[in-house]
């Protein structure tokens, strides 16, 4: 529903829907009340590390304090069943991936719960064999974490990391997946995309690509950090062999909560990076606890997942992405800057380069990105990157107009520098 100024209106998180007595809220500015972000900044930097609400973090604080009363029952008998002790329950880490898994598009049994994607992507790519000659494509819009991984690996088998340029800007699906079916070679192995790019904020046409390397016999990781919580996710439709993800960023989880999602036939020769007591006794027993650790933020998903449920995930998601879109067209407007794709390519953050009067180097791009932090309170991503400087912003529900303006008026005092 809309109130009479236009703004989107939701029931609060975990109310009864509206019509039968539920308060309702506006997103926008109102909403930091459910976080702890400090509002005298502007927070427009979401998808790098993600922000939970209180209600979840509370969540965490009530499972640690639960851990705490009983911690060898809790790890040893209720939290994960590595085929040694007798189990009190439905294994706690099981539980929550049977909350977790129907939100991603997945089966709980294919579902594996990592530190985050870099954690997922180690466990992939070191738990395969790779002979010298071997290719593992990425793209130049890759992750710098799962490149160093891609590079890691490569060094240690004599495999060889290829990258395939993108085309753009402006960038069109059909292009991208045409450039990356392109560069497919008798050799290549793995393929990693990226459903939602991280400093391009591209949606990406994994589906189309998984589909063309399958085809070419060659296995692929999709990369979705940026995608469960900020874009509708259903795993299984795409035909991946794996896909890792993080919670802790769109999906309101606490630091650090990932998944990891393999297709049933790859299930066999997948491990994590840390071997312990459910080594070769199935994938919940190696994963669920890979040694002493806080299972917490895996824990408390489930709740982050409910809170969004609460706010109306559809609703959400609307926002969200209408807000990165106006922030482009105004942004575009304004500097008579281009569009970077169409619509359908943009989710909950977009990327623009900056006119070319705020630089070119990573010293400009840090130079302005520290400025706008401290001294007008601003936090959004700025990179440098094609000889340009970038600037990323995010939108969530707790963002409004003022945010913008106030990030333009800052802007704009900069350029005149």
């Amino acid at each position: 529903m809309t109130d009479d100024a236009g703004s989107v209106v939701m029931p609060g998180p975990g109310a009864p829907a509206a019509g039968r007595g539920a308060a309702t809220r506006s997103f926008g500015r109102a909403m930091l009340a459910e976080w702890l972000l400090d509002p005298e900044n502007v927070y427009l930097n979401h998808g790098t590390v993600g922000a939970p609400p209180r209600r979840v973090l509370a969540v965490q604080q009530a499972i640690r304090d639960e851990i705490e009363r009983q911690p060898a029952s809790f790890m040893l008998r209720e939290l994960a069943d590595v085929r040694v002790l007798q189990m009190r329950m439905r294994p706690r880490m099981r539980v929550a991936a049977d909350a977790v898994a129907p939100f991603v598009g997945a089966n709980s049994n294919d579902l594996m719960f990592v530190d985050n994607i870099t954690a997922g992507v180690n466990a992939v790519l070191r738990s395969l064999t790779f002979a010298p000659g071997d290719e593992i494509l990425i793209t130049d819009h890759g992750y710098g974490a799962v490149k160093y991984t891609a590079d890691y690996v490569a060094s240690r088998t004599g495999a060889v990391v290829r990258t395939v340029e993108l085309p753009g800007p402006p960038f069109e699906a059909a292009a991208i997946t045409e450039a990356v079916a392109a560069a497919f070679t008798p050799q290549t192995r793995v393929m990693i995309v990226d459903h939602v790019t991280s400093g391009s904020a591209l949606i990406l046409p994994v589906a189309a690509i998984t589909r063309r390397a399958r085809a070419a016999g060659i296995a692929v990781l999709i990369d979705g950090a940026h995608v469960p919580g900020a874009i509708p996710l259903d795993i299984a439709s795409l035909g991946a062999d794996w896909y890792s993800a993080n919670l802790h960023k769109w999906a309101m989880a606490p630091r650090s909560s990932g998944i990891l999602w393999a297709a049933p036939e790859r299930h066999q020769d997948l491990h994590p990076t840390v071997i312990s007591w459910g080594y070769n006794k199935g994938l919940d027993a190696e994963f669920d606890l890979p040694g002493t650790r806080d299972p917490s933020p895996w824990l408390a998903a489930p709740a982050g997942i409910e809170f969004m449920k609460g706010l109306g995930l559809e609703a959400m998601y609307e926002y969200n992405h209408r807000y990165v879109m106006n922030a482009a067209r105004t942004l575009c407007d304004r500097w008579k800057l281009a569009m970077p794709a169409p619509e359908a390519m943009i989710g909950t953050m977009v990327t623009l380069a900056l006119p070319e009067s705020f630089g070119a180097t990573p010293e400009d791009a840090t130079r302005l990105k520290d400025s706008l932090l401290d001294e007008e309170r601003i936090e959004v991503s700025v990179f440098a990157w094609k000889d340009r400087v970038w600037m990323r912003v995010c939108g969530q529900v707790y963002n409004d107009a003022s945010d913008l303006d106030r990030l333009i008026r800052a802007l704009e005092a900069r350029a005149k520098r």
